[in-house]
């Protein structure tokens, strides 16, 4: 089972932290969790242009920001007009937001961390990066995304939970954390394996060919793989469906999500950092970045939710 004591909601009390916050409410009422609610600003010695519009004593400056902090937060959750989570309200001021994010959930043993991403692409993101990013990334806990939408999307509407999977352990944490999410929501499961399409050069066999037109019952095997997997990993009977398509992980999982109607994907990631961050890039980051739906991020290391 679940089991979820503390959540943790960072909030820059944008449109899109908004709906974000609705979700954490939800989860924290059913789970009968206490929901932390935070807010990061940076110190006036990392931008003294803050010293601005508030004030221009800097010794006053850190508690005028934290009475604003919260004003609004109260104002956010008369939004949603909740009386039935344990809430903790809670303002800091760092150089930078993910690392005090980060820093908080590391001291108060959070179990669950939920936030809302804008989900940039291109040079927008190029050029601002994503602090949800860097938490999915770098949190030792499992993170709940939730991308800004025109219409936000209902908190109870979970049918079909999609799974991506590439075989590794990290894939099957993943997996037994969504059979359990599917459990307590009615929903099904959609298990997706992506073969990666790696094309070989024309001087090896003639002419320019995928790797899965040149290897004899692939996608057999890759479905016998998905059944033992599923059997494997614990958990309550759920009603399941396998797929397998070819393609790229990032991008691919994504578009499935969105063309089969996926209402939360449940996704594990490697946690790596660093040059072999750099050098191999994130599937999960893409996905958090892009997904039409909210992404559970399961980690391979630190704090389960089961």
């Amino acid at each position: 089972m679940i089991k979820l004591n503390k959540i943790l909601f960072p909030t820059d009390f944008s449109r899109c932290a908004n709906q974000a916050l609705a979700h954490a409410l939800y989860l924290a009422e059913q789970y009968q969790a206490e929901l932390h609610m935070l807010h990061v600003t940076a110190s006036p010695e990392s931008d003294p242009r803050l010293l601005t519009p508030y004030t221009t004593d800097a010794e006053a400056l850190p508690g005028s920001l934290a009475e604003m902090a919260s004003r609004q937060m109260a104002a956010d959750l008369k939004m949603h007009q909740t009386d039935k989570a344990k809430i903790k309200q809670v303002h800091r001021h760092g150089i930078s937001t993910a690392p005090e994010i980060l820093q908080y959930a590391e001291e108060n043993d959070i179990d669950l961390i939920v936030m809302g991403t804008h989900g940039r692409r291109g040079l927008g993101h190029l050029f601002l990066g994503s602090v949800a990013e860097e938490v999915v990334r770098m949190a030792r806990c499992s993170v709940l995304t939730i991308r800004e939408r025109k219409e936000p999307m209902p908190v109870e509407t979970i049918k079909r939970i999609l799974v991506p999977v590439d075989f590794s352990e990290y894939a099957q944490r993943a997996l037994a954390n969504a059979k359990e999410i599917a459990a307590a929501y009615g929903a099904q499961l959609q298990i997706l394996h992506v073969i990666e399409e790696t094309v070989l050069p024309a001087f090896y066999v003639g002419t320019g060919e995928s790797f899965y037109s040149l290897v004899p019952g692939l996608e057999a095997k890759a479905k016998m793989a998905l059944e033992s997997l599923l059997k494997e990993t614990k958990g309550p009977k759920i009603t399941t469906d396998l797929h397998i398509i070819e393609g790229r992980a990032g991008r691919d999982i994504v578009k499935f999500a969105e063309s089969h109607g996926a209402d939360l994907i449940v996704i594990a990631t490697h946690g790596l950092t660093g040059i072999e961050h750099l050098l191999q890039g994130s599937v999960t980051e893409k996905v958090v970045r892009m997904a039409p739906c909210p992404v559970l991020t399961v980690k391979a290391f630190g704090k389960s939710l089961l």
